[in-house]
């Protein structure tokens, strides 16, 4: 009887845990403030009712390179839509500029952006957690609709971005 109602007990804690942490609202994605290299100042809050790629990505990551051009056909395939692509990097104004002459993004670039990385970053304990390149898909609402990382995501965000579009 013991044995039952500790079985019966750690279920339905198991039960109400899942219920409480998977209640079907999505995370807010956190609001961050940045210039671009040209000088505009980018606030996610101010994008609300768009459809938001936040791209985060470094100069010194082979993969990012790599995918530079996937994500470049993929803002041109958005370009007049309701969506924005915005690219947030740890790196310098310098460097980015030195970086983009060979591989020019498509979108809007945000050097210096460690502090908004802080706030994205899954953290284990005082570690900062952050593959490169990673990809938050903001929705209209301002809701963390996706996060990948990682090498080829294009896909992947590019049928979010169509089936966020088509439901608005």
């Amino acid at each position: 009887m013991r044995l039952l109602s500790v079985l019966f007990f750690t279920i339905f804690l198991s039960l109400s845990v899942f219920a409480y942490s998977n209640n079907g609202t999505k995370p807010l994605a956190e609001n961050f403030t940045g210039k671009t290299l040209d000088g505009t100042t980018i606030n996610l809050a101010d994008l609300r009712g768009k459809v938001v790629v936040v791209s985060f990505w470094t100069t010194r990551c082979a993969i990012c390179a790599a995918e530079v051009p996937k994500l470049n056909k993929l803002a041109d395939a958005y370009k007049g839509k309701n969506v924005v692509f915005l690219g947030l990097t740890t790196d310098n104004e310098a460097k980015v500029k030195d970086y983009l002459k060979k591989k020019p993004f498509n979108f809007e670039i945000l050097p210096n952006s460690f502090g908004t990385l802080l706030k994205y970053a899954d953290r284990d304990g005082n570690n900062i957690n952050m593959g490169f390149p990673t990809h938050f898909l903001v929705n209209q609402k301002g809701e963390i609709e996706l996060k990948t990382d990682g090498y080829d995501k294009s896909a992947a965000l590019d049928s979010n971005i169509s089936r966020l579009l088509a439901s608005n």
